[in-house]
């Protein structure tokens, strides 16, 4: 780095400029000021890069020789202390102008300490500003070896100390999320590719840190995807929301066909609800119940990751910090469900007690509790064996059924003694023989013989879910109802089977009166 084993540079344009000129020394580093001897010599043009990128510089540097005079100071320098690098290259050290005399000497035990040292060394130091006040500011130093390996001077970069701790405030506060954070935080790059998770948003995702980058969230979201993708788009286009959103998401590697119950060869899964839970089939064969709903509700907060080094802020991504609220979604919606259809309950016996015709009352009960729960609703009566046949066979008569097009009212209808043509192993004779409720759901994946399964089961067109109820009253089965789900809708669950049983049980209450006046 000495003048004598290079051309001196030229006088720069930019703000690098001495007071006085300061001659080439041997072994000293370069003065940012150039040489008036050869102002278009060869090294001119490192001189104007030299200029440009020490003032292009965020950090502060200046730069000292073997003497410890000032060789050159960026107008980050100038900014944070005051001092103009006319002012400050060429003094001898910082004593008297940059650093109190008290300081100094330390100041400049440390710069010499680093002359000689091998890699950077860290200080603080208070220096003085051009005004008069003191700044603390953080220093990193490094020796600069000449041409022949001895030292030639030392670089001193620094900046204040608040700026610094800031910086590593931020990072430290990106490790803790990335790393030890209890929220899941995923980190997605500006084409919507996960770039970093941390350890607990690979667990809601049921990845590996690893494997997780560079993959876009269709590998891992099933249902919810493009809600999500929404979200980031909108941030990265408009910025963070206001509050935080609520995301429902199924994963993809969850199995959506898998649910309670047995499923049989024609596509359709039966199941009877005991006291104890358990789970049988057509055949009556005991099963375990299924796992519960895979869908998960994901409170999340989006903030947009925007580079601070460029003119105007580029978008780097979206942070997606979200937390697993489906326990707490799940009780609140609960809690609704329930409030509401009990009022159902206690409006529908309420308009039931004005009625004076009992199967009036009992289709009163059904068209309360259609509300928000199904859309279609079937009473079938138990119908008198004939002489001769035998009593363990039952047979089913239409008594009341909501219309077969559209929902409507559940009126009652004649019932003309003509047995329903249901076929062996059918719901709701499986709820009849057993005096339990049965679930029944179409096959998910053969949607277009959804109306082949329901024709087949004598149930309105579009039904793709059912549940039979058992109507007893006074220790004897009176009949069987069923409710219907189309599939905008999803399948019955315990819950529903327990409100469902609520319901049977007042209709079984009308119909067993309205069997008593005939």
């Amino acid at each position: 780095m000495s003048a004598s084993q290079r051309s001196e540079p030229a006088r720069p344009a930019r703000s690098a400029r001495s007071s006085r000129e300061v001659p080439g020394q041997p072994g000293a580093a370069p003065s940012a000021s150039g040489h008036p001897d050869c102002p278009d010599g060869p090294g001119r043009p490192d001189s104007e890069l030299l200029a440009a990128l020490l003032d292009g510089m965020d950090a502060a540097l200046c730069a000292f020789d073997a003497d410890g005079t000032v060789t050159h100071w960026n107008h980050e320098a100038e900014r944070i202390l005051g001092w103009t690098a006319a002012e400050a290259v060429g003094r001898k050290g910082l004593g008297g102008w940059a650093a109190r005399p008290g300081d100094a000497r330390d100041v400049e035990a440390r710069l010499t300490e680093a002359m000689g040292a091998t890699g950077r060394r860290v200080h603080e130091f208070a220096l003085l500003t051009k005004d008069g006040g003191r700044v603390l500011v953080r220093t990193q130093s490094s020796g600069v070896p000449g041409a022949d390996g001895r030292p030639a001077g030392v670089y001193c970069a620094f900046s204040e100390v608040h700026a610094q701790v800031d910086l590593e405030r931020s990072i430290a506060l990106s490790e803790a999320l990335l790393d030890d954070a209890s929220w899941n935080v995923v980190l997605v790059d500006a084409d919507l590719r996960v770039a970093v998770v941390n350890a607990n948003a690979a667990g809601a995702l049921r990845t590996a840190r690893k494997a997780a980058p560079g993959r876009p969230l269709g590998d891992f979201l099933d249902q919810g995807v493009e809600e999500a993708e929404a979200a980031l788009q909108h941030v990265l286009a408009e910025g963070a929301p206001p509050a935080p959103t609520e995301l429902w998401v199924t994963l993809r590697d969850a199995d959506a066909d898998a649910a309670d119950g047995l499923e049989g060869a024609e596509g359709v899964r039966y199941e009877l609800l005991d006291d104890d839970e358990a789970v049988r089939g057509e055949g009556g064969d005991r099963v375990e119940a299924g796992a519960a709903a895979r869908r998960r509700c994901w409170r999340s907060g989006f903030l947009r990751l925007a580079s601070p080094l460029t003119e105007e802020p580029a978008p780097l991504g979206v942070a997606w910090i979200f937390q697993d609220v489906t326990e707490v979604k799940g009780q609140e919606q609960e809690s609704a469900r329930m409030r509401f259809r009990g009022n159902q309950l206690h409006r529908a016996a309420r308009a039931a007690a004005e009625c004076e015709d009992p199967m009036e009352a009992a289709s009163v009960h059904l068209d309360f509790a259609l509300a928000g729960f199904a859309d279609h609703a079937l009473i079938d009566l138990v119908l008198d064996p004939p002489p001769g046949a035998p009593a363990d066979r039952i047979r089913l008569v239409r008594a009341a059924a909501t219309p077969t097009g559209a929902p409507g009212p559940c009126p009652p209808v004649v019932p003309g003694g003509i047995p329903l043509a249901y076929p062996e192993g059918h719901p709701a004779l499986q709820a009849a023989e057993r005096c339990g409720s049965v679930r029944a759901s179409a096959r998910r994946s053969d949607e277009s013989g959804a109306a082949q399964w329901a024709a087949a089961r004598k149930w309105p067109e579009g039904a793709v879910h059912g549940l039979c109820a058992v109507l007893r009253s006074r220790g004897r089965t009176l009949g069987v109802v069923t409710f219907l789900r189309t599939s905008s809708r999803r399948a019955f669950d315990r819950t529903d089977a327990t409100y469902a049983e609520d319901v049977a049980a007042r209709v079984a209450a009308s119909v067993d009166l309205a069997a008593r006046r005939r």
